[in-house]
């Protein structure tokens, strides 16, 4: 193994003078870049890994095809290095510990259960399509904010991707003091909260099945937070293949909680 550092991240007149992300180390193997935290390898400070756009430029014009990152890093500096990887087309992946268990038996059964996922989904996209549409022009009507959000999940093999769904977080204040955009806006939050709470606002997610970044049966997919906040032992559970049920049985109960803690408070 052999460790390089790209010599444009050492001088520019663009670099940091804070270091407020924790320090991190490179290290070359087999055209991945591994992104770990300290490391045995002494290396000094390089300001310009703190700069989305600086890092981005040296992703893209880099030799590198995959780039691990260590979860120590925390959340921050991991979420840095995600938007730049996505950025310079370059596919991210957390270090986890391998759990041999979850070699399949069968490699035909297990390319069969991935083929028929997403030919399931391809199904549910086209029935579901006037449903998706009609929800994306209601919520249109307030042109205030974008339809679709995307979220940082972990995948199989702690593969980082997006998960899309409607965006129902909005900003609940009622900003405008015209009485008819007023209205319109609270119509549009009673649709985007109710989308929540029956679980429609996930029908994007059946694209991230076709793309292969989740199934429809599996465990649960963890948020990029909530995967940085396990345990060791816990983060072998990213080796999993995650699928939208086990999501959605979660998401489900935790609904259900916020309902009976605002019925008893």
């Amino acid at each position: 193994m052999t460790t390089s550092i790209v010599p444009t991240l050492y001088n520019s007149d663009s670099a940091l003078e804070s270091n407020s992300l924790p320090y991190c180390t490179l290290q070359w193997r087999r055209n991945q870049l591994l992104v770990k935290y300290k490391g045995t390898i002494k290396q000094p400070y390089m300001p310009l890994l703190d700069n989305h756009e600086s890092l981005k430029e040296c992703l893209k014009h880099s030799s590198v095809k995959l780039v691990r990152i260590d979860p120590e890093l925390g959340e921050e500096k991991v979420r840095l290095w995600a938007d730049a990887c996505a950025e310079a087309s370059k596919p991210i992946y957390l270090c986890i510990g391998a759990d041999k268990s979850l070699k399949p038996n069968s490699l035909f059964l297990w390319c069969l259960k991935r083929l028929t996922e997403r030919a399931i989904a391809s199904v549910f996209l086209v029935v579901l399509s006037p449903l998706m549409l009609l929800l994306g022009l209601l919520m249109k009507v307030d042109a205030q904010a974008p339809i679709f959000e995307r979220s940082w999940h972990v995948g199989e093999r702690g593969k980082l991707f997006k998960i899309i769904k409607y965006r129902t977080n909005a900003d609940q204040n009622i900003y405008s003091q015209d009485l008819e955009n007023r209205e319109i806006q609270e119509n549009t939050l009673q649709l985007t909260s109710w989308m929540h709470k029956s679980g429609l606002e996930n029908l994007p997610q059946l694209l991230n099945v076709l793309r292969g970044e989740i199934g429809l049966f599996g465990s649960r997919c963890w948020t990029l937070e909530e995967a940085i906040s396990l345990t060791p032992e816990a983060k072998k559970q990213l080796n999993h293949l995650p699928g939208i049920m086990g999501s959605w049985e979660v998401e489900a109960e935790s609904n259900i909680l916020q309902h009976l803690d605002s019925q008893t408070s």
